[in-house]
């Protein structure tokens, strides 16, 4: 086998190592093809390619991590990750672990991991590489690497997201709250959400979002029914997808541009938190972005309008 096909094979499961260490699917990606670079020059041939590569992602996807830690100090409002659509790294006996370990709350929990807990948790604890395989991954001992990995496991489980067993309720749940969503129906939407539901938005200072999490069912259902018309009114249609390996929608426009996407969180068969991420610099891998701000400023000229 070629170098070229040895890479291709391995490039789902490198890409999908870099997203969880970087939540950023541009970085990861950029870090899968510094790693093909650096292999093609490489002029030893290793024992294990497997090894040699995720080894060669991790320590470039950590090198990137403590810059995008710095400017993540200076991001305007909640950061979330950059929306994946679909994790190229399959594995059926483990399809349900490894969906959990990309959603957003996940990721928003691996954060909290200093650069090498949070890429020994990844190669540990989500891809099951051996010890030998990740002390030489990060340069560090076996035996550190594996303080590493308590103290990673320990911070993830004080906060770990208990999703719904049943991939299908979570989209039987997604598809109620879309509909309601449709229709502006306050009540509908009430029913679907945990009394303590957050809705969150991710604009970066370059999307409209409100600022603060708007909390409790009554709030959240009252926002997004008062919004739903107006969505529909500008021609924004949510289409249902796994984003993050959990239900929610991406928002089209009328040309198909994409303008926002949402992802729910689901637990004990209510919504428990809304996601949605409207800065553009995340979008833009899904395809062409439109242009958020003008598009709010119709809905409001729309509901100024409908006050008179």
């Amino acid at each position: 086998m070629t170098r070229v096909a040895e890479f291709e094979e391995l490039r789902p499961l490198l890409f999908s190592i870099a997203y969880r260490i970087l939540g950023s699917v541009s970085e990861a990606e950029d870090a899968v093809q510094d790693t093909w670079v650096r292999y093609a020059a490489s002029a030893t041939e290793p024992a294990s390619v497997k090894s040699f590569l995720a080894a060669v992602v991790t320590r470039t996807s950590i090198d990137v991590l403590r810059s995008a830690r710095a400017r993540r100090e200076t991001y305007v409002g909640p950061w979330f990750p950059e929306p994946l659509v679909a994790d190229p790294y399959e594995d059926p006996e483990r399809a349900a672990e490894l969906a959990d370990s990309v959603s957003m709350a996940a990721l928003l929990l691996l954060e909290r991991l200093s650069p090498l807990e949070r890429a020994v948790f990844v190669l540990r604890d989500v891809f099951g590489f051996e010890f030998t395989e990740i002390a030489a991954a990060v340069d560090r001992s076996e035996a550190a690497c594996r303080q590493l990995a308590v103290r990673a496991r320990r911070h993830m489980e004080e906060g770990r997201p208990r999703f719904a067993a049943e991939h299908r309720e979570r989209e039987e749940l997604a598809a109620r709250f879309f509909d309601a969503f449709r229709e502006g129906d306050v009540d509908g939407l009430k029913e679907l959400l945990a009394a303590d539901v957050q809705a969150i938005a991710d604009g970066g200072g370059k999307g409209p979002a409100f600022v603060h999490p708007v909390v409790g069912a009554d709030n959240v259902s009252r926002l997004v029914g008062a919004f739903a018309p107006l969505f529909g009114g500008v021609g924004l249609v949510p289409e249902l997808h796994d984003i993050n390996g959990q239900p929610g929608a991406i928002f089209h426009d009328r040309e198909g541009r994409v303008v926002a996407i949402m992802v729910l969180d689901v637990l004990d068969g209510r919504i428990q938190t809304i996601r949605t991420v409207v800065n553009p610099d995340k979008l833009e891998h899904l395809g062409p972005v439109a242009d958020a701000w003008a598009m709010r400023d119709q809905m409001l000229e729309m509901r100024r309008r409908s006050r008179e």
